[in-house]
């Protein structure tokens, strides 16, 4: 198939990891790919913001914001209907983002097919964490837009609830959670370490800390002196970063403290494997995180919150420990039943890599059942769909 895939992605991050994955995996299948999105994302490093679009949007008054936002509709519509028209793409797929129905408009246009693929409720998120002003309009986006996909495909099972509760038919929804490339993500030992992190029991965090993720407390817990064994790896940056290395100082224990900055993709694999237990922070409640996939795919022991979407991967006691969120201190409880307990540890780990299997948590498998969907929503000849072992 000729797949128009339709982004608004300005920021080289863990959206944009989404996108190429896809994309390279379709790919892989036989399929032309015609991307159409903002050249920010292609000339970025890995971690920027977005640059001058995301600077702008800083300043300006919320309103002004996004009325610029909705008004980019209407020059991506013109973007999108030109591309349609050179390459007569057999369908669309497209990113899922607030003020933007360009994509159904083309779709409506000259009558082609759309997978809309979305990764969070944008509506909702950004009135309860950011503020939005426009609300009709934004309201009015987002159901106009999921309605008038010929499919939609979720992240998770309770993402699914919020396209059901505005009339999508459960028969156009298919649920696909991120996923892994095999080739990058797998399992190694010890002897794959740097030599920092050799013989050392590493917990690890990935992403960009802040003082809620308790970091704090996991220095003191590797400061006390029956743990000279332990060390705390941040993959990644945060505002909490230059108080932790301060922490750490003060504690003695500067040597069993790393804080990486900011890192290139292509280095993720590489420090997941200095990590024995991986922490999973606080996720928006609809969100499928890329990191815990990761985790799950090269082995870790997992700490994660007990929530309904982290469920769906997840199951306490079985390839991870899930902690509740209202109690402050139970993420450090669960730590230390890890710590204390070498077998729980071990099966931990081995059940996480057997999770990638079971769920086939793999960018190739979601690439064909994306491949299937178009299928039956284009009414050519049936592909059927196989999972990939």
């Amino acid at each position: 198939m000729k797949i128009l895939y339709h982004h608004r992605i300005a920021s080289k991050d863990g959206q944009y990891v989404h996108v190429e994955e896809i994309i390279n995996a379709l790919e892989s299948l036989g399929h032309q790919i015609i991307v159409v999105g903002p050249n920010v994302s292609e000339e970025a490093e890995f971690g920027s913001d977005g640059g001058w679009v995301s600077k702008l949007r800083s300043v300006l008054p919320k309103a002004c914001s996004e009325v610029l936002e909705f008004g980019y509709a209407f020059y991506v519509f013109f973007k999108l209907l030109l591309a349609a028209i050179k390459h007569r793409p057999d369908a669309i797929y497209e990113r899922y983002n607030l003020f933007l129905p360009a994509g159904i408009w083309v779709k409506k246009l000259l009558r082609l097919k759309l997978i809309l693929e979305v990764n969070s409720p944008l509506y909702d998120e950004r009135k309860q964490y950011g503020g939005i002003t426009l609300k009709p309009l934004a309201k009015w986006s987002e159901v106009y837009t999921w309605r008038n996909a010929d499919h939609v495909c979720p992240v998770t099972h309770v993402l699914a609830r919020y396209i059901l509760q505005v009339g999508v038919p459960a028969d156009q929804i298919t649920v696909i959670p991120n996923g892994i490339d095999p080739q990058k993500f797998y399992p190694t030992t010890q002897h794959d370490r740097n030599r920092k992190f050799e013989n050392q029991l590493t917990i690890g965090f990935v992403g960009f800390c802040r003082e809620w993720h308790q970091l704090d407390k996991l220095l003191s817990l590797i400061a006390e002196p029956e743990n000279n064994h332990l060390m705390l790896l941040v993959v990644g940056d945060g505002p909490a970063a230059a108080t932790l290395q301060q922490q750490a100082q003060q504690l003695g224990i500067e040597d069993r403290f790393h804080v990486t900055g900011l890192i290139e993709r292509n280095d993720m694999p590489g420090w997941l494997d200095q990590i024995d237990i991986a922490l999973q922070p606080a996720a928006t409640p609809w969100s499928s995180p890329l990191k815990l996939i990761e985790y799950l795919a090269k082995g870790k022991a997992i700490v994660a919150p007990n929530t309904e979407n982290i469920r769906e991967l997840l199951c306490d006691n079985k390839n991870a420990l899930l902690y509740d969120m209202s109690s402050p201190d139970d993420i450090l409880v669960c730590v230390k039943r890890i710590l204390a307990d070498e077998t729980l540890r071990k099966q931990l780990q081995l059940e996480a890599t057997k999770t990638i299997q079971d769920k086939k948590l793999t960018w190739l498998n979601n690439a064909k059942r994306i491949e299937h969907i178009f299928s039956d929503i284009t009414s050519k000849v049936s592909i059927p769909f196989k999972e990939t072992e």
